[in-house]
């Protein structure tokens, strides 16, 4: 590898909006980063996700334009 072209890589602190702390490697100048979500307080690794029923949506569709789209 050339010597000189690579940025310094190091540790920071990333801190999250819900007051989670960690730490990782980046090559960002900052010392300390903050995110709005993270994995303990993002719904869908929480558990919290509602799921969306969507059955049924085609046959409602095919219901009201019927055969505006058939050839």
């Amino acid at each position: 590898m050339k010597q000189g072209i690579h940025p310094n890589y190091h540790e920071i602190t990333v801190t999250c909006s819900c007051g989670n702390k960690f730490t990782t490697k980046s090559a960002m100048e900052k010392e300390t980063f903050t995110i709005e979500v993270c994995s303990e307080c993002h719904p869908f690794y929480t558990g919290q996700q509602k799921i969306v029923d969507s059955t049924g949506r085609v046959d409602k569709f095919n219901q009201k334009f019927g055969n505006m789209f058939k050839r």
